[in-house]
């Protein structure tokens, strides 16, 4: 029986952001079950207009001799003509849609012109509460929606309570084990790394792997490192780093140079973001988090959070803001039972701390302002605020802890991910499982439908 084929809808799965890297994930792991197509965005793509055959690519660098994946660049998310062109060329079963839905508003206005045909399939990546009432056009315009972290689970079944079960499914980000795995201390590649960046002599080296934007919250784990260094010796504070990997200065975030200059200069920081004029590749990404002895994310939002997952996957204990599908990976439990995306419907989220007993691989650390940011094309969502004080304190327990501890608890994280669905194999065999349940029990949008308004009698 010949493969099913989906068309992609995401950034091109070639580049560097979160989004591509998943999406590239999603795409090798189901090779073997689907075929794909992708349009694939970027802003200003160099390669827009042009079709990419990623066939010997494949075979070449994965060995995957019948695989089908060619890539159609388009300037940001395109639009509907080449849509309709590239449906009218490569004739796919299902579109699956990826990233935040305001990006393709042009896309959902098509939505039943496309489902008289063939099926929309949504992975749904919202990151807080309230429940996004404004979306729910989006949703409905999806006939599978997959939820990255438990709480966009609750979400979606709280917003869409008549669909189905199948319509509804939990399929957080997993980790590529090719891309992530654990080096040990003695590794020649790992200590050149250390040596290369200016911190081979230390021996708490904190890192910081987000992007330099606002609700990343760069500032508030500077402030963190800060209050965290305060307290230490002379002696003590010679062996900490704080590792920035991320653009110095960013126009939607800070100039993090000046605010260590400016708010402690006397304490170490390093900057990784680049080799040779380059973005780090898979292998300089794999020895930094190897490198790294604690991950620290204090996003007030956040879908997911790539970076604290592959520092669980290498083994390394991670610092967390309890928000979104943060939650996910702090392994929280209810009467010793991990806590499940249904319990999630009713709960919410547990940002208040509802639920204390975690993984012994996290140190969380619970918002304590909750405020309610919007705009005009998103008008509520919370902002999880946790205090940096805090996150001080929880850097002091896993300083005191020692490295060969730290290295334990970290072990705890890479287990826990492989039996939580938080590798690249079993995200995509959730995929594989959610979408053939679709083909399943999918039936085509009618062209019309007919409503009695008013009755003569």
């Amino acid at each position: 029986m010949a493969k099913k084929k989906i068309l992609l809808m995401s950034d091109d799965l070639r580049m560097h952001s979160g989004v591509a890297t998943v999406s590239k994930d999603i795409v090798f792991e189901t090779l073997h079950q689907y075929d794909w197509v992708q349009m694939g965005g970027a802003i200003k793509h160099p390669e827009a207009g042009k079709v990419i055959d990623m066939s010997e690519h494949l075979q070449k660098d994965f060995g995957i001799k019948d695989g089908y994946l060619r890539i159609y660049p388009v300037d940001g998310y395109g639009n509907e003509d080449l849509l309709r062109d590239v449906i009218a060329m490569e004739k796919p079963d299902a579109i699956l849609h990826y990233t935040d839905p305001r990006f393709w508003i042009w896309f959902y206005n098509m939505e039943a012109e496309i489902r008289r045909d063939i099926p929309i399939f949504y992975y749904n990546i919202w990151d807080d509460l309230p429940d996004p009432q404004y979306n729910t056009n989006y949703y409905k315009s999806s006939d599978l929606l997959m939820g990255i972290s438990k709480q966009t689970y609750g979400i979606n079944k709280r917003l869409l309570p008549d669909y189905e079960d199948w319509q509804i499914t939990y399929v957080p980000h997993g980790i590529s084990e090719r891309r992530f795995n654990k080096v040990e201390d003695d590794n020649v590649s790992l200590i050149d790394f250390d040596s290369k960046h200016g911190i081979a002599n230390k021996k708490f080296k904190i890192l910081y792997s987000n992007r330099n934007i606002r609700r990343k919250q760069p500032g508030d784990v500077l402030l963190a490192y800060k209050y965290f260094m305060d307290g230490l010796t002379p002696e003590q504070r010679e062996e900490c780093v704080l590792v920035f990997h991320c653009s110095p200065v960013d126009d939607n975030g800070t100039d993090l140079p000046r605010v260590h200059k400016h708010l402690c200069p006397e304490y170490d920081v390093c900057f990784t973001y680049e080799t040779d004029g380059r973005p780090f590749g898979d292998n300089d990404m794999n020895l930094l988090f190897n490198s790294a002895d604690v991950y620290i994310n204090l996003a007030s939002n956040e879908g997911f959070g790539l970076g604290s997952a592959e520092a669980l996957t290498v083994g390394t204990p991670i610092i967390v803001n309890v928000t979104g599908g943060l939650q996910d990976q702090c392994g929280f439990k209810k009467d010793g039972e991990l806590l499940t995306p249904e319990d999630y419907v009713e709960l919410g989220s547990n940002h208040k701390g509802t639920h204390t007993e975690h993984g012994e691989w996290v140190f969380p650390v619970y918002p304590t302002n909750r405020s309610l940011q919007g705009s005009p094309m998103t008008p509520y969502i919370f902002d999880d605020r946790c205090q940096p004080e805090d996150a001080a304190l929880q850097l002091e327990k896993l300083y005191d802890l020692g490295r060969e501890e730290r290295k334990r608890l970290g072990s705890l994280g890479t287990e826990f991910c492989k039996e939580n669905l938080m590798t690249s194999k079993a995200m995509g065999q959730e995929f594989i499982s959610s979408m053939d349940g679709a083909f399943d029990n999918w039936k085509p949008k009618p062209k019309y439908t007919m409503e009695a308004v008013w009755n003569a009698q």
